[in-house]
Parts: structure tokens; C-alpha cells; sequence
């Protein structure tokens, strides 16, 4: 890549999908390590955002039908940034990652393929995944990598009102009716098998060691927010086995497939149309 063709892409000035997009256009180098890790964010975010937009027009009242929408928005765009990042590797789009990989070619983490259940498991899902992306961008904006610093840049702001948005419903069911606080607590319990896999460190995090965030060293932090979260609403943390997940996000719980297919149907049934 030239220099002079070429800005060089830091959290000051470029981290929106279309700056990443022209930095590929470019001829930024991506390798396949860190294309296969941007592909783990990136996969989180995008199928986090296909779940959440399923709430728009069911949520139980109208604002909550806007915040979880622009909470899904925010997460396409973080997956936008990220897959076209991972594509550059292999000469794949955005949309040729999103649409067009079968289910063995995401990785994306069994807490986010899980289904939204009612709004207590959702919220739970929500005050997990939120706490967790906050601790990996709030390090991730350190990484080596300067495009994934950028995008985890701009990511860590959105996050952070994810977090605001989880904790505080989860002090209002918690804190609310026998009803409510039941229906969070049996959320927190249903999703909480699967938190140990988000922290799990493997081959690919080993040797991109100053380029990727190490996922147990975000464990401590993680769970002491939690726990302050949970005792201010009046709730534990749940005591439940761990499921069997995979720590390499190459196998995946059996509801990814039904989410794809959903979600790959018009791209896949109209291939290059546009609109």
C-alpha cells in the first residue's frame, strides 16, 4: 500500500464501515490471523443485530422498540467494519460474509446465537454481552493493528450506552415485581452457560499476541461489574454448569442455522440485486 495513496486509518480520524472499505479499496494487507479474528467480532456483532431487530414493533413499549433498534444498528456497523476488514484477506464484501458463508464459516459465539426468549432473557443476554464487548474494545483501542484500534474506537462509545441501557433494565425487573424479577432472574440462568466461552483463549489469540485482546484477562473485570450489577438490583449471579462450546467459534449451537437461513433468504434467492 503507498503511503501517498493511502491515510492511514487511527481512532482520530477514520473508523466508519465506508473508511475501512476505502482502505481496502486501497490496497490495505490484511493477514489471515487477523482477518479470522476480525471475523469473531465481527460475527458477534452482526448476528447480535439480526436478533435484536426482531424486538422492532414487539417490544413492550414504544421506546424500547427504538432502543433495541439503534442498539442492532449500532451493532451492523460494527460488523460492517469488521467483515470488511476480514474480507480484505480473502477478496470477499461485506455482504459476501454476511450473505453468502455457510453456517461452519461464522464464528460467532453461542451467547449471541441464542434465541431472544422473552424481554427478561433478552436484557439478560444484553447486560452480558454488553459488559463484555465494553471490556474488549475499551483494550482493543491499545491493539497494534491500527484499523481494528479505530473501529474499536468508535464501537467503545455505542457500547457504552448498550451497558447504560442493560444495567438499567436489569435494576428495573430486578428491582420491580415478583413477576419481573423472576423473569430476569430465569433470563440470567438461561443464558449464562454459555458466558465462559466468550473468555476462552485459543491458538489464534496466542499468536496474535499485541494485535488481539486476550479474552481471560477480561474475566475479572467482567465479573466484578456484573456482580455490582446484580447485588444493586437484588439478584445473583446464577451457579450453573458451563455448556460445551468451542473457545475456536468453528461449531455452533443448533439455532445459528435457522437464524441464517432467515436472515441469507433474499440475498441468497436475488443474488447482486440491488435497490
Amino acid at each position: 500500500m503507498s503511503g501517498e495513496s493511502a491515510t492511514r486509518i487511527t481512532p482520530g480520524n477514520a473508523f466508519r464501515p465506508e473508511d475501512v472499505a476505502a482502505q481496502v479499496a486501497q490496497g490495505l494487507q490484511v493477514g489471515e490471523d487477523v482477518a479470522e479474528y476480525a471475523l469473531r467480532l465481527g460475527d458477534d456483532a452482526l448476528i447480535l443485530a439480526q436478533r435484536l431487530g426482531w424486538w422492532i414493533s414487539r417490544a413492550p413499549e414504544l421506546e424500547e422498540d427504538i432502543a433495541l433498534g439503534n442498539i442492532a444498528l449500532d451493532q451492523i456497523g460494527h460488523a460492517r467494519s469488521f467483515l470488511t476488514y476480514a474480507g480484505a484477506a480473502w477478496g470477499k464484501s461485506e455482504d459476501d460474509l454476511a450473505y453468502f458463508r455457510g453456517e461452519d464459516g461464522f464464528r460467532s459465539s453461542y451467547l449471541v446465537e441464542q434465541p431472544n426468549g422473552d424481554f427478561g432473557k433478552t436484557i439478560a443476554r444484553q447486560l452480558v454481552i454488553s459488559v463484555y464487548q465494553h471490556e474488549l474494545y475499551s483494550r482493543l483501542v491499545a491493539s497494534t493493528d491500527a484499523t481494528l484500534a479505530a473501529v474499536a474506537a468508535k464501537a467503545l462509545k455505542e457500547v457504552d450506552y448498550h451497558r447504560d441501557h442493560a444495567k438499567q433494565w436489569t435494576l428495573r425487573l430486578g428491582d420491580g415485581t415478583e413477576e419481573s424479577n423472576r423473569r430476569i432472574t430465569a433470563g440470567l440462568v438461561s443464558v449464562w452457560p454459555y458466558v465462559d466461552q466468550l473468555f476462552q483463549d485459543d491458538e489464534l489469540i496466542e499468536r496474535l499476541d499485541g494485535v488481539a485482546v486476550r479474552p481471560s484477562e477480561l474475566r475479572e473485570p467482567f465479573d466484578a461489574y456484573i456482580a455490582a450489577v446484580l447485588a444493586e438490583a437484588g439478584l445473583e449471579v446464577p451457579q450453573v454448569p458451563n455448556a460445551m462450546t468451542d473457545k475456536s467459534r468453528r461449531r455452533h449451537s443448533e439455532h445459528l442455522g435457522y437464524l441464517l437461513a432467515e436472515m441469507q433468504v433474499l440475498a441468497r434467492e436475488h443474488p447482486g440485486a440491488t435497490w
